[in-house]
């Protein structure tokens, strides 16, 4: 029997280790934290969460700990005592006043101490599970992966018996979409019901008097933009209806993105990846390249093609005969300048990438790939070693 400890806030992220970690055959232990959040509802909710698992007759053994006495002395708005949570992109600069100091060093050293008390008494291997993934490395710098590594070594350090115990983060390259599909799969296998999960979660750091959910704070903005991205509609409760906390949070997603893309991008790339625009034939960076290497989206970074698909064409323009497997790139039915043709698009980022016709060599399929330099990051192969 393998078994796990880990934190259950009561958001989405947690809640979906824990369907996670039962999927997979643990025995868990989930511990819940009050610190002084102004989201105290979180642990209402955690402890629901717990009691639908009871009632479908899966056990799992739930306490909470009580940090308040010493969150009293820190400073953060995510706390009683901190100003509003500020609202807006998850990533904007100002979400890092919601960062608690040293929160998740608190919460490791009792997973840590729970683990190694587990595995002493019932002489057993503990994993200590945390749902740290891919968005949270930008603002909160206590989710970055060396900073567990970092914590793992001290901790194995600082303890006798230490080498019983491991860190897992499975969600450590997930986004918050890939930890709700990760759910689905794990809602199935446990024949539990999704939305009566995630009705019993918050993600949101400002419900209202009644736990409703602000849908305006950079949290509920991550949270609707991952559920609307798996084509699903959240089944919490927000102060506003469904449809005006997403048309919001796209808008805010879309002034976000626009802003950070203006800061990246030369008037070139911009005009073109965002504005559906094309650079003159013969001009482009890379429409005569011919060095080994991989082609990536200029603005996310995706793989599109690489130096094998690339070919001569005569066009002026980087043609390829092949998309990588890795790419899924879009396609879109484009009539304007009064003819038909087929757009492609970054299915990542929706950067307009260029064309496809059907005039390519036969042998790869008869496809050709006219694609804007401006579109795309060139890495040659001694680059990526």
């Amino acid at each position: 029997m393998k078994h796990a400890v880990m934190a259950l806030s009561g958001g989405m992220d947690s809640s979906s280790l824990l369907l996670h970690l039962l999927r997979k055959g643990y025995t868990v232990t989930a511990i819940s934290f009050n610190y002084g959040q102004k989201h105290l509802i979180e642990l209402e909710r955690a402890a629901s969460l717990i009691d639908y698992l009871g009632s479908r007759d899966i056990a799992v053994a739930h306490h909470v700990a009580d940090l308040t006495s010493a969150t009293a002395l820190f400073e953060s708005d995510l706390l009683n005592t901190g100003d509003d949570v500020p609202k807006g992109h998850y990533e904007e600069e100002n979400m890092k006043a919601t960062v608690v100091p040293n929160r998740n060093a608190l919460f490791a050293s009792i997973l840590y101490g729970t683990a190694l008390s587990l595995s002493q008494k019932h002489s057993v291997d503990v994993e200590i599970a945390l749902g740290v993934h891919s968005g949270d490395h930008a603002i909160y710098p206590d989710c970055r992966p060396e900073f567990y590594r970092a914590l793992e070594h001290a901790f194995a350090l600082g303890n006798w018996e230490s080498e019983r115990i491991s860190f897992t983060l499975p969600y450590l390259e997930l986004d918050k979409a890939g930890i709700l599909r990760d759910a689905e799969e794990s809602t199935e296998k446990l024949k539990v019901d999704f939305d009566e999960i995630f009705s019993r979660t918050i993600t949101s750091y400002q419900p209202d008097d009644e736990g409703r959910s602000d849908g305006r704070t950079g949290s509920d903005i991550e949270r609707i933009l991952a559920f609307n991205a798996i084509g699903r509609r959240d089944p919490i409760t927000y102060v506003e209806p469904w449809e005006e906390v997403l048309d919001n949070a796209l808008q805010t997603e879309r002034e976000y993105l626009d802003k950070k893309y203006r800061e990246q991008l030369t008037d070139l790339q911009y005009h073109v990846t965002r504005e559906a625009g094309t650079e003159r034939a013969f001009t482009g960076k890379y429409w005569n390249e011919k060095r080994p290497g991989k082609y990536r989206c200029v603005c996310c970074s995706v793989l599109l093609f690489t130096s094998t698909m690339k070919f001569d064409s005569g066009c002026g323009w980087p043609s390829f005969h092949t998309e990588h497997k890795e790419a899924n790139i879009e396609r879109v039915d484009d009539y304007s300048h009064g003819m038909h043709r087929v757009e492609v698009r970054c299915s990542v980022c929706d950067a307009h990438l260029g064309h496809v016709f059907n005039d390519g060599p036969a042998a790869y399929g008869g496809e050709r790939y006219c694609i804007n330099s401006a579109s795309l990051i060139f890495e040659t192969q001694e680059e990526e070693r």
